[in-house]
C-alpha cells in the first residue's frame, strides 16, 4: 500500500472540480502540502495508509473557501463609525484614524485577528489590499493562512507613504521579497482609477508584468464614480483603465457594480477576475452588481467580504448566500446564481479570478491540501435529504454557518481541529483589540470639533493635490506679462477673471490649518459680474521645503463648496481671529514646454498692495513637485519678471508682514 501523511475518510466529499465529483462516502489522501488522490472511501483505504487516518464523521469535506477581496487590518476599526455617507465615513474618520493609528504594529494585530476570524469562517485563501503589507504577509503566514497580499499605491499621503513614489519603490521591494513564497503572493494595488493617476496606473502596470504578480484595483464600486469617470475623461471607467495599461496584468477588480456587458466582455478579453462584495455593496448603498450576466459572459467572479469597517465581518458562509439571493432577487429569478455555482464562486471559480487555480480551490490531486470540514448535523441544518445529490450544495449554502465548521487545513497543516484554533491565541487578540479600541475612541473624541471634522460634516470635502508649488513676484505693469504669455513657447489654454473676496480664519491651535472662506465674482468682457461662487479651502500649515528661489508647500488641502453665508460659517467654525483679502485676478491656464501651469496676474486691492504674478502648478508627485519648481524660476525670468524678487510666502503671510511693518 502507498504511504501518506493524512486521509480524510467518511466524508462527504464535494471536488468542486470541472465536473463537479461528489464522492459519499468519499476520501481525500494528504502527502506534505498537497492532496495525493480523492475518491471514493472503499477504492482509497484499499491503496493507502497513512500516520493519521482522520474520521469526518458525515462531515462535508470541501476546498477551503476563498476570500476574493478585503482589508484585513480593519477588523481593527470594525464599528468605527457606520450609517454615515460614505465621503463623511471615508474622509471624516477612516482616513484620520489610518494616519493616526496604522504601523507595522497595528496592522499585524489587525492581520492576526482577521486569520482567527478567517479560520473559523472557513476560509484558507484571501485577498488584501492595505499598507505595511510586508507585515501583513508576514502575519498571514505565521498563521498559516494563504494570501494574495497588495501593497497599496495612492496618490494620497499614506500611513506607509509620504508621497505615492514611496509607494511605488516600497511596492517592488515587497515583491521581491515574498515571490515564491509557498503562501504569500505579492501583489500591488493601485487603489482605484479616482485615488490614482494615470502614471501610477501606468507604472503598477508595469510593475505587475515585470514580475508576473496580480494587479488589484477596486472598479466601478459606486455609480457616482462612473459619473464623474464620464464627465472628465468621456469614458466609463473600464475603457479608462484599460488605455493606461492594466490589463496587461493579472488583474483583480473588486466590486465591477456598476459597468456595462461592453466592459464585461473587456474584462473577460483580458483574463481579469472580478470580486463580488455583496454585504459591503449593501451596507454603503453602492447597488447590485450583474454577477449573473458576468458568469453567463464567462467571466471569473469570486466573492469577497470586503473589509470588516464596511462589511462588518469576515463571515463567507454569510457572504455566499448573501450573493445567491441578491442574485435572485435583483433579477427576479428564482433560479439565478444556483448553490453550486454559488459554491463555486467561493471556491474553484474564486481561485480562477485570483490567479490561483493551479494551487487551490479544489480537491483535485497535485493541489495544495487547503481543506475544510462542515458539520451538517446541527438543528439548523436537520434533516438531510439525498434524493438528489445536488442539494448537498443547498445545504451549504442555504442552511451551513460558520459556526459548523470544525476543522481547517491549509498547505497540508493544520490550523483548525474541533473548532479550536492551533496557530492564534484569540482571546489575547482580542484583548489587544480592546486596548487599540480605546485609543482609537480617545482620539476621536478629542478630535470630534476639529475644523477637518466639521469641513467634512457639511459635505461635499474633497482631497486635493498633496503638493502645490508656486512662486510670487511683485510686478509693476501687468499688462507687459499679459503680452509676454503670446510668446511662441507658452500655449494659452484658457483665460479667466475674478474679483475675489477672501476671508481667512485662523485657529487658536495651529496644527488645525487655517480655513479660507472665498467669494469669486465672475467677470466677463465687459466688466460685468456673470456669476458668483463660493467655496472653502482647508489649507495645512505646513511647508515640506524650497527648491532654489521657489517654494514647494506640502499641504493637506480639501475643497467644500460654501453654500452658506460667511456669517453662519464664522459662528459654525469659531475661528480665533480672521483676515480679509480683496483681489482682481487675471487667471491663466498655460502650457509651457508641454507642463500645465496656472498663471495669476493679482492687483491686491484690500490692502493695497499692488500687483503679484503668481505662477503655480499642483501634483501629487514629489519628483513631478521638483521638476515644476524649476521650471517655474525659468518660467518667471521668460515672461519679465526677476525670479531673484520671487516672494517665498502666501499672501496672508504678505499681508501680515504689510501690516507689521507699516
Amino acid at each position: 500500500m502507498k504511504q501518506a501523511d493524512t486521509i480524510f475518510y467518511n466524508a462527504t466529499v464535494l471536488t468542486m472540480d470541472e465536473n463537479f465529483h461528489i464522492y459519499e462516502p468519499g476520501a481525500v489522501v494528504v502527502q506534505g502540502d498537497s492532496i495525493l488522490d480523492v475518491g471514493n472511501q472503499e477504492e482509497i483505504l484499499e491503496q493507502y495508509t497513512a500516520e493519521e487516518l482522520f474520521d469526518c464523521h458525515q462531515k462535508i469535506l470541501l476546498p477551503g473557501l476563498i476570500n476574493a477581496h478585503t482589508h484585513v487590518p480593519m477588523t481593527l476599526l470594525r464599528g468605527l463609525a457606520d450609517d454615515l455617507r460614505l465621503d463623511v465615513w471615508l474622509m471624516g474618520y477612516m482616513m484620520p484614524v489610518e494616519r493616526e493609528f496604522v504601523s507595522p504594529e497595528f496592522v499585524r494585530l489587525g492581520t492576526k485577528l482577521a486569520c482567527a476570524e478567517s479560520i473559523r469562517s472557513g476560509v484558507t485563501t484571501f485577498v488584501d489590499l492595505y499598507y505595511f503589507e510586508d507585515d501583513i504577509a508576514q502575519a498571514t503566514a505565521e498563521a498559516g493562512l494563504r494570501a494574495v497580499c497588495s501593497q497599496t499605491v495612492l496618490k494620497f499621503p499614506t500611513p506607509d507613504a509620504t508621497y505615492y513614489e514611496e509607494s511605488l519603490a516600497a511596492s517592488e521591494e515587497f515583491i521581491k521579497k515574498w515571490k515564491g513564497h509557498p503562501l504569500i503572493v505579492p501583489s500591488i494595488g493601485p487603489h482605484a482609477p479616482y485615488t490614482t493617476t494615470d502614471e501610477i496606473l501606468r507604472a503598477c502596470a508595469h510593475m505587475a508584468v515585470k514580475y508576473d504578480v496580480p494587479l488589484h484595483i477596486h472598479i466601478s464600486e459606486t455609480a457616482s464614480e462612473v459619473e464623474e469617470m464620464r464627465e472628465e475623461h468621456g469614458m466609463p471607467v473600464v475603457p479608462y483603465v484599460r488605455k493606461r495599461g492594466i490589463f496587461d496584468a493579472k488583474v483583480i477588480a473588486a466590486h465591477c457594480v456598476h459597468i456595462d456587458e461592453g466592459e464585461m466582455r473587456t474584462l473577460q478579453h483580458a483574463g481579469a477576475g472580478v470580486a463580488h462584495n455583496p454585504s459591503s455593496n449593501l451596507k454603503l448603498a453602492s447597488g447590485f452588481a450583474n454577477t449573473t450576466r458576468m458568469l453567463e459572459l464567462g467571466l471569473n467572479v469570486g466573492i469577497g467580504t470586503d473589509g470588516p469597517a464596511s462589511n462588518n465581518d469576515l463571515d463567507m458562509i454569510e457572504e455566499i448566500r448573501l450573493a445567491s439571493m441578491i442574485a435572485k432577487c435583483s433579477s427576479g429569478d428564482p433560479t439565478a446564481l444556483p448553490a453550486r455555482q454559488t459554491l463555486a464562486m467561493a471556491t474553484s471559480l474564486g481561485a480562477k479570478a485570483i490567479h490561483m487555480d493551479h494551487l487551490t480551490g479544489s480537491i483535485v490531486p497535485g493541489k495544495r491540501a487547503d481543506i475544510i470540514l462542515i458539520g451538517i448535523d446541527e438543528l439548523h441544518n436537520s434533516p438531510n435529504f439525498r434524493r438528489d445529490m445536488e442539494g448537498i450544495y443547498s445545504q451549504v449554502i442555504y442552511a451551513a454557518k460558520s459556526t459548523d465548521i470544525s476543522d481547517v487545513m491549509v498547505n497540508g497543516q493544520w490550523l483548525m481541529r474541533d473548532r479550536e484554533l492551533l496557530t492564534l491565541d484569540e482571546k489575547s487578540l482580542i484583548a489587544e483589540a480592546q486596548a487599540y479600541a480605546k485609543k482609537i475612541d480617545t482620539f476621536l473624541i478629542a478630535r470630534e470639533q476639529s475644523v477637518l471634522s466639521k469641513l467634512i460634516a457639511i459635505g461635499g470635502a474633497m482631497e486635493q493635490e498633496s503638493f502645490e508649488v508656486q512662486a510670487k513676484v511683485h510686478i509693476k505693469d501687468p499688462d507687459a506679462i499679459i503680452a509676454a504669455l503670446n510668446q511662441d513657447q507658452i500655449e494659452i489654454v484658457y483665460t479667466r477673471h475674478y474679483h475675489e473676496y477672501d476671508t481667512y480664519f485662523y485657529f487658536e491651535r495651529e496644527e488645525q490649518g487655517r480655513l479660507r472662506y472665498r467669494e469669486d465674482e465672475f467677470i466677463d468682457k465687459n466688466g460685468q459680474v456673470t456669476n458668483v461662487r463660493g467655496r472653502l479651502t482647508l489649507i495645512g500649515m505646513t511647508r515640506e521645503g524650497s527648491f532654489d528661489r521657489d517654494v514647494m508647500l506640502s499641504r493637506s488641502r480639501y475643497y467644500a463648496p460654501a453654500t452658506h453665508s460667511l456669517r453662519f460659517y464664522r459662528e459654525y467654525f469659531e475661528p480665533n481671529h480672521e483676515m480679509d483679502i480683496e483681489k482682481s485676478r487675471r487667471r491663466f491656464k498655460i502650457q509651457y514646454r508641454d507642463v500645465d501651469f496656472y498663471i495669476n496676474i493679482d492687483t491686491l486691492l484690500n490692502p493695497d498692495l499692488g500687483h503679484f504674478l503668481e505662477v503655480k502648478s499642483r501634483t501629487w508627485s514629489r519628483g513631478d513637485a521638483e521638476l515644476k519648481s524649476k521650471m517655474i524660476a525659468e518660467l518667471i525670468e521668460y515672461l519679465g519678471a526677476s525670479s531673484e524678487m520671487a516672494e517665498t510666502q502666501d499672501y496672508p503671510e504678505i499681508v501680515e508682514n504689510y501690516h507689521k511693518n507699516k
